[in-house]
């Protein structure tokens, strides 16, 4: 992580979260109101300023001005009114918020993850998304017949693409797709492709559970967009159309020619290990191995995925509610998945 320069307000609260970061960041602290700027160029710049008055706003403005380079993130501490204080950061230019309560470990998560997301993507990734993307809507979940050899196409373009790109840049465009089946359908794929090589699978199972993964969610097509879509919190009712589409799924593949493991992926995908989960309340030995994996890439996948109603959850915050839910997922595979909740936030360590 490059140098910091942390402009304040405060300078007894600025040395005490410099204290809290350690050595991890070094660089400096400015005063916001002090008469002069600070004499280095910073890789990374964090504002942490109570008062937001209108004399504060301009003196940030003067000082990013200053010494932001292009490409350096800024992180905005958040005091006070969120709304207020969102709207703010944009004005600035801030690539991202955090709240100013934030833990020292959640401050170094962020930047360290800021530090990523601004770095650019390449052409040849977006258009391996764009290729995966018309993929889904004009075949997959076109509502046509799905059968093992479309699903293998499918399943190519995904391995291919996380060999390419890396698990990370690939899912950071993934996560930009306004279609939330889309999305969290290569998501998933795209963690299971990941997860398969951590594991260190040969490269038939390898190209097993993608597809797997890639398949799960295909009864998605009976669900209405709107419940899909919906901004907020699903009805009972609502619910309950959505916990049809493993059944719809299962359904539309038997007969095209996959063989039972597959088709378990796609009907048992929320099973749970305490016999909770649905649509058969399985338990224990009766979800198959093939299942167990593809569940847990569901699951992460749906957290750290973007929502109408919430932003996407960060990497190892994810990884800590699926190491949580012993009991209902297998803690084996859980703690295998750890490479690649790493590797999705790269801002954190490999280590337990």
């Amino acid at each position: 992580m490059g140098e910091l320069l942390l402009i304040t307000d405060d300078l007894r609260r600025a040395q005490r979260l410099t204290r809290d970061l350690g050595t991890a960041t070094g660089g400096a602290i400015h005063d916001l109101y002090g008469d002069t700027l600070p004499a280095s160029r910073p890789k990374l710049i964090v504002s942490d300023v109570e008062a937001l008055t209108s004399d504060a706003i301009v003196r940030l403005r003067r000082v990013l001005e200053q010494v932001r380079d292009e490409g350096v993130p800024y992180l905005f501490l958040v005091h006070g009114n969120v709304a207020r204080a969102e709207a703010q950061a944009q004005v600035l230019g801030a690539n991202g918020t955090l709240g100013a309560k934030a833990s020292a470990q959640q401050l170094l998560a962020t930047l360290g993850s800021l530090q990523v997301e601004i770095r650019p993507i390449s052409v040849a990734v977006r258009e391996r998304a764009v290729e995966a993307r018309q993929f889904l809507r004009q075949v997959l979940l076109s509502g046509r017949p799905i059968t093992p050899t479309i699903a293998e196409i499918g399943t190519d373009l995904v391995v291919r693409a996380v060999g390419e790109s890396g698990i990370y840049d690939w899912i950071r465009v993934v996560q930009q797709f306004d279609d939330a089946t889309h999305q969290h359908c290569l998501l998933v794929a795209s963690l299971a492709a990941a997860f398969s090589a951590a594991l260190g699978l040969r490269e038939a199972d390898r190209h097993r559970l993608t597809k797997a993964a890639l398949l799960h969610d295909v009864g998605k097509i009976h669900v209405p967009t709107e419940i899909l879509n919906k901004p907020g919190k699903l009805t009972e009712a609502e619910a309950a159309v959505m916990r049809t589409h493993p059944t719809r799924g299962h359904a539309m593949l038997v007969g095209q020619g996959f063989d039972d493991t597959m088709l378990a992926a796609v009907r048992s995908h929320h099973e749970l290990l305490d016999g909770t989960g649905y649509p058969d309340r399985l338990k224990g030995w009766e979800i198959p191995d093939l299942v167990r994996l593809v569940t847990v890439c569901d699951i992460y996948g749906a957290l750290v995925e973007r929502r109408p109603y919430r932003p996407p959850m960060a990497g190892l915050q994810a990884y800590a509610i699926l190491k949580g839910m012993e009991g209902h997922l297998d803690v084996d595979l859980v703690h295998a998945f750890h490479p690649v909740a790493v590797a999705f936030d790269p801002s954190v360590p490999n280590v337990e």
